[in-house]
């Protein structure tokens, strides 16, 4: 079967889901969920993500210089997917999903509690890249959740980490789910 271009990235899925937690000049938070990140250098540590151009998030990381990304489970897909309504400049997604603020150890973004890791970056770079803007930041600080892990290694088993397909399609393990609409 054909699929469009412009729907290629489908049969690149799933995808990591992460919620990218930044704030503005003023110190307002926001969150908002992305699939299209991936690493691109472990020395320097580096990640990628593809951010719209009028996004609050890329916004904020232009005006401050740093972001998170926060890892999202299953036990918190709806209330990510409440943090992709288009609220206004200055309105904080993590209040209105009742997700937790929790203070970040390296950089001025808020991390989210209940997300099983975080990935603190400050910005590297960006690039126009047709209708996204690719934005490159060196990790300065990684962390995870003690339960979910073993020794050194991360457990996918117990995280549970949502895998975006496209829209509300999410998989988990080798289950695929549904966000209900909030």
């Amino acid at each position: 079967m054909e699929l469009s271009p412009s729907g290629f990235y489908e049969i690149l899925s799933p995808r990591c889901t992460v919620l990218i937690s930044t704030v503005d000049k003023e110190g307002r938070a926001n969150a908002a969920p992305f699939s299209f990140v991936t690493p691109v250098s472990s020395n320097p540590p580096l990640v990628l993500l593809c951010a719209a151009p009028a996004r609050h998030t890329l916004a904020n990381v232009r005006e401050t210089g740093d972001f998170v990304l926060n890892l999202v489970s299953e036990d918190i897909l709806d209330k990510m997917w409440v943090c992709s309504k288009a609220f206004p400049r200055g309105v904080s997604e993590i209040d209105k999903s009742r997700l937790t603020e929790r203070k970040s150890k390296q950089v001025k973004s808020p991390s989210i509690e209940e997300c099983p890791g975080w990935i603190e970056c400050t910005l590297e770079f960006e690039k126009e890249a047709g209708d996204h803007i690719l934005v490159v930041g060196r990790v300065v600080h990684a962390e995870c959740k003690d339960e979910f892990m073993v020794k050194t290694e991360f457990n996918v088993s117990r995280a549970k980490p949502a895998m975006h397909i496209r829209g509300k399609r999410f998989a988990i393990g080798e289950r695929v789910v549904q966000a209900k609409a909030a």
